[in-house]
């Protein structure tokens, strides 16, 4: 019965998005929906950018293990990506009236910084799309109860999202993001009013959390090393996903800035509250079902959550369970697919090629939609980190290679060429060289990259400009 509803909940989603390929005109639609999205759909694909497996199946495993401390980077340095984003960057990108972040390197600084940003963000997206297709994985071979194995849960779960956000683009994510966002929410309320009851009370499981010290260790301890590792844990996420694609192709499709800013706020905000709801229902699993969740802990920490409301819930649970968390996944594995695939069509594919109309650019985006996820699905298989692993790695290359140079490109007005192409080479030679070589040292290597960036982009622009002149036509 529950797969029955589970496939039926597919279709449904995938009729949706299909239906959105009719607003699909031109490759501004397929991009950014035609910039013509009002504020609640907005905020939508915006809470639906991080809001997909990490926030539901790793974020919560791992708050089991580590406590609060070990989620630092998701949700609270995911939340303040958005928000940043919404206070410092939404406004100056969105009068730009860009395709991609990579348009605005062009613009800004030359062809090179152009083709190393998007070299970047493509090797972003492996880890974090990646993590999304293996928990559609975890879905269908739970669902199954093992018939479907985890790497052909992985191919089904894949076909689905490329099929839709092939066809619908931007449309396609936001329409489902919009549709997906109330099922979560009315889901996951429910069922925390079930469980709760359960459980014998929010309190009875707030306190037994603290008591068993998982709200200690949130702050770091009065040292270098451990301020060092909060400190680069938490910008990973929070500075490292800004200059991301995802993040500003659902900015972008706002009808206003007004509205691109207020968006990414309230998606940010929105997130991190609504965040402590699968954090709760997996503890709540301990008070509950303790021998079911050390069991499970000892083979598979992202399964707790869901063996849990498998195992302890009735059948309509089981159903607004798994319907929100099939939501959450695929809404933030479509717009995830479509920002690379869209940053690799326009900026890296596009100027080798002829000129093109818009029906061939067209049909370039949707091609390299189809080739970056098959792609992804068979990178998907060979992984064996987890996923709240491969989302908070996924987002350090762009943090130590593209924050900067965005950064001083916006408020800085000396940034120029030299001084971007610099800050990229310095912070990635510097992270390489500690993820490499200092892994004992008390500097994460993201951070020690991002400072060395900084570093660069001054050096470079004050000092090496005349070595490296700025384009003509940069602005």
């Amino acid at each position: 019965m529950l797969n029955t509803f589970v496939i039926a909940y597919l279709v449904v989603s995938i009729a949706i998005g299909l239906l959105a390929t009719l607003r699909v005109k031109n490759s501004r639609d397929f991009i950014s929906a035609g910039r013509s999205l009002p504020l609640s759909v907005v905020t939508a694909t915006m809470f639906a950018t991080w809001f997909g497996s990490e926030s539901i199946l790793g974020a919560p495993s791992t708050f089991l293990d580590e406590g609060l401390g070990g989620i630092v980077a998701d949700p609270f340095g995911a939340a303040f990506c958005l928000i940043f984003a919404g206070m410092f960057f939404a406004r100056a990108l969105y009068r730009r009236n860009l395709l991609t972040i990579g348009d605005f390197f062009r613009d800004r600084y030359g062809r090179e910084a152009e083709v190393i940003t998007s070299v970047a963000i493509m090797l972003s997206y492996l880890g974090w799309v990646s993590a999304q297709m293996i928990a559609l994985g975890v879905i269908f071979s739970s669902l199954s109860g093992g018939s479907i194995s985890h790497d052909e849960g992985i191919l089904i779960g894949s076909a689905i999202v490329i099929f839709y956000t092939m066809f619908g683009g931007m449309w396609s994510v936001a329409v489902t993001s919009f549709v997906q966002m109330i099922i979560i929410i009315i889901a996951l309320l429910v069922i925390t009013y079930v469980v709760a009851g359960n459980a014998g009370g929010v309190m009875v499981v707030v306190d037994h959390a603290q008591a068993a010290g998982k709200f200690e260790d949130f702050w770091p301890e009065m040292s270098a090393a451990s301020m060092l590792a909060w400190i680069g844990a938490f910008v990973t996420l929070a500075l490292g996903s800004i200059p991301q694609q995802d993040v500003f192709q659902r900015m972008n499709t706002a009808k206003n800035e007004n509205i691109a800013v207020a968006g990414s706020i309230l998606g940010g905000v929105g997130y991190l509250l609504f965040c402590m709801v699968p954090l709760f229902l997996t503890y709540a699993a301990v008070v509950i079902d303790p021998a079911m969740v050390e069991r499970v802990m000892g083979e598979d920490p992202q399964q707790v959550l869901p063996t849990f409301i498998q195992s302890d819930l009735p059948l309509l649970m089981q159903v607004l369970f798994f319907g929100a968390l099939l939501s959450a996944i695929m809404s933030t594995a479509s717009g995830t697919l479509l920002a690379p695939s869209t940053v690799f069509t326009e900026n890296l594919l596009k100027p080798l090629l002829p000129a093109q109309t818009d029906k061939q650019f067209l049909f370039m985006l949707r091609a390299v939609v189809l080739g970056f996820g098959t792609f992804i699905g068979w990178y998907a298989m060979q992984s064996d980190a987890t996923i709240f692993e491969m989302v908070e790695n996924a987002y350090k290359v762009t943090l130590v290679a593209v924050f900067v140079p965005l950064t001083a490109g916006i408020y800085w007005s000396k940034a120029n060429r030299a001084g971007a192409l610099t800050s990229m080479a310095f912070g990635v030679v510097v992270w390489l060289s500690f993820e490499l070589w200092a892994a004992e040292g008390i500097w994460p290597p993201q951070l020690a990259g991002l400072l060395a960036s900084i570093i660069g982009m001054w050096f470079g622009a004050t000092f090496l400009s005349r070595l490296l002149p700025s384009p003509a036509n940069t602005r």
